[in-house]
């Protein structure tokens, strides 16, 4: 049975057009010029300071964690080092990013606790709350995101609910400052003087209580019961606590929240998991942004979840919906308890709080049984805070703490701007040099290879800008580098492909069937060599860091653009090519004439 013959022409054609696809949807993006790093063109320096005196494994333990936050794509080539034994430096390229600043500065623990009490529901009593912002991925579509369609369920259910009711279900976290706060007013309970002498614990804050288990989980059941009727020194402590205009959490006069080691609750600048926790919601712009309603005041169980049971966490938006959400998914021992803990509430008014950095995200009730782990996390959330939260969540909580007041400021491009213009005039350079090289030595042929680097530098363009509206690559100096060797690879693949049709030739065969039986050996001997070259790219971008990761990715996509090019232009332009009597006959300046091949005469006929 005949093969099917190889229609070089509609190759050719299909892949033009997938080329003005590529460059129409950078269009579409709407950047012509592509992302620098912090090497060409400066950026945004953060410095953030240990509170205590940390341990060095634990500083190390932290930087790669905030490493793996901002190069959470894998290709923002931001710099993440420790200096002095307290400092930590993260340098992201480009303009501030508001995003990227909170991702590195987010303590992200989390936990899940019982609420108790509220300024809302008072103690030991559960009211319904506005669109449950937890929801199970399977429960029915009244488990609506706080929005438009929560207000709505809300008035269905509880047509005379007052609005106070409508509390802060969806609030950002809050940073708190208790560097310099005041000794805790004396109290009828039992509490100790959080500035009396004592001598912290290396990863402890001077003047606030050291947390011994950070990894507590109370059972479940006891605090289901506790939250029906929480104990007497709890509800009292509660009492002591205010929440201010801006969600920080106060003592009732006024000044900055404290607490003693010995004090019956844990407030957010400490978020002792064994304890019951006094917190707010915050009114203000921010991860679930509700300004309508006051910041709430909420008294919480010990912790039941961890968020070391957490499994993933992404950042989407449902199906048939428009606001964005953050998709959990809790395995371990914390897929049990989250069950229990949906049995138990589904159905009341009783409601749980998803606690982040020891305040409030989310307060919402159970509105379906959720018995796989997976729950949403909704509100007002843009695409960058939906991403920023899912990938604080996802790389994990930091070991230690930071001052609130991280030190942020823009530096310069390390490299000089005649540098950068000293190496592209050398990477031009070079390719012509090679472009030129192969005209002189394949002569006519050698259009092929021209044609082959021009149509490999618009595709490796169009992905660099698509990338970088995407997937936030940085063009950095090395990554220019790992371009620039492109170039030797792919002038291998012609130079292979061409010296195999000589060979061909050489042996009796015509061009046209040179053509065939060339590309069938050539194509084995490249592939081979490409995924030598690929695995180089994949060994460097696993394994390495900052520049030598971004020059392994430039590396890796040259490759595969190589491949493409190879396969679906410079072959099809060989056999498109080897239909005219200039080629196929052995024009002197074809670049297959009988005097470059060192033969008496150019074998003519055959069928590819």
């Amino acid at each position: 049975m005949a093969s099917k013959p190889y229609r070089a022409g509609r190759i050719l054609v299909s892949f033009f057009v997938g080329i003005a696809i590529l460059f129409g949807l950078v269009a579409l993006a709407g950047s012509w010029k592509p992302e620098l790093g912090l090497d060409l063109q400066g950026g945004t320096r953060i410095t953030l300071t240990a509170q205590g005196n940390p341990s060095s494994e634990r500083l190390d333990e932290a930087q790669s964690i905030i490493d793996q936050r901002v190069n959470g794509t894998g290709v923002a080539e931001a710099e993440v080092t420790t200096q002095g034994g307290r400092f930590i430096v993260v340098e992201i390229p480009g303009d501030q990013r508001r995003d990227l600043i909170e991702t590195v500065q987010r303590q992200a623990q989390l936990r899940f606790r019982l609420v108790g009490c509220s300024d809302y529901t008072g103690c030991g009593t559960g009211t319904q709350q506005p669109g449950n912002p937890l929801q199970s991925p399977t429960t029915e579509p009244t488990d609506a995101p706080q929005g438009e369609q929560g207000e709505e369920g809300q008035q269905e259910q509880q047509p005379g609910e007052q609005e106070s009711q409508g509390n802060g279900n969806n609030r950002p976290p809050v940073a708190f400052d208790d560097d310099d706060a005041p000794a805790a007013d004396e109290t009828d309970e039992p509490a100790g003087d959080p500035t009396a002498d004592e001598t912290p614990a290396d990863d402890s804050t001077p003047g606030l209580p050291t947390v011994e288990d950070e990894n507590f989980v109370a059972p479940v059941e006891d605090e289901l019961a506790w939250m029906q009727s929480p104990g007497g020194p709890e509800s009292a402590a509660f009492g002591q606590y205010a929440c201010a205009e801006d969600g920080s959490l106060t003592m009732t006069d006024g000044s900055p929240a404290t607490v003693a080691p010995d004090a019956p609750v844990t407030i957010p600048s400490v978020d002792d998991p064994s304890k019951p926790l006094v917190t707010c919601s915050q009114p203000e712009e921010g991860l679930g942004n509700n300004p309508d309603q006051p910041a709430a005041k909420y008294l919480l169980s010990r912790a039941v979840i961890q968020g070391t049971d957490l499994d993933s966490a992404s950042a989407g938006v449902p199906q048939n919906e428009v606001n964005w959400i953050v998709n959990l998914e809790i395995g371990g021992d914390g897929e049990d308890a989250f069950s229990a803990i949906s049995r138990a509430l589904v159905g009341s008014e009783d409601q749980f709080a998803i606690v982040l950095d020891g305040t409030v995200l989310s307060a919402p009730t159970m509105e379906g049984l959720i018995t796989n782990g997976q729950a949403q996390i909704s509100g007002n959330f843009t695409e960058a805070s939906a991403n920023s939260l899912a990938t604080s969540l996802k790389f994990g909580a930091l070991p230690l703490t930071f001052t609130d007041d991280p030190t942020i400021e823009t530096v310069g491009p390390t490299l000089a701007g005649n540098q950068l213009s000293a190496g592209l005039w050398a990477g031009g350079l070079g390719l012509g040099l090679v472009m030129l090289y192969c005209l002189l030595y394949y002569r006519a042929l050698g259009i092929v290879v021209l044609g082959s680097f021009a149509v490999a530098a618009a595709i490796t363009y169009a992905l660099v800008l698509l990338l970088s509206e995407t997937a936030n690559f940085t063009l950095t100096l090395p990554g220019i580098a790992g371009f620039i060797i492109a170039v030797g690879v792919t002038a291998d693949s012609f130079i292979l492909y061409f010296e195999r049709i000589r060979d061909e030739m050489r042996d009796g065969k015509s061009m046209r069937v040179a053509v065939y039986t060339g590309w069938k050996r050539a194509k084995v001997t490249r592939l081979a060599a490409n995924t030598v070259s690929l695995l180089s790219a994949a060994v460097l971008y696993i394994f390495a860091t900052g520049a030598v990761k971004g020059f392994g990715f430039a590396l890796g996509l040259s490759t595969l653009i190589d491949l493409a090019v190879l396969f679906w232009f410079t072959r099809p332009a060989v056999t498109w090519f080897s239909q005219y009597k200039f080629f196929n006959g052995g024009g002197r300046l074809s670049g297959l004439s009988p005097e470059t091949l060192g033969i008496d005469a150019v074998p003519s006929g055959g069928k590819a």
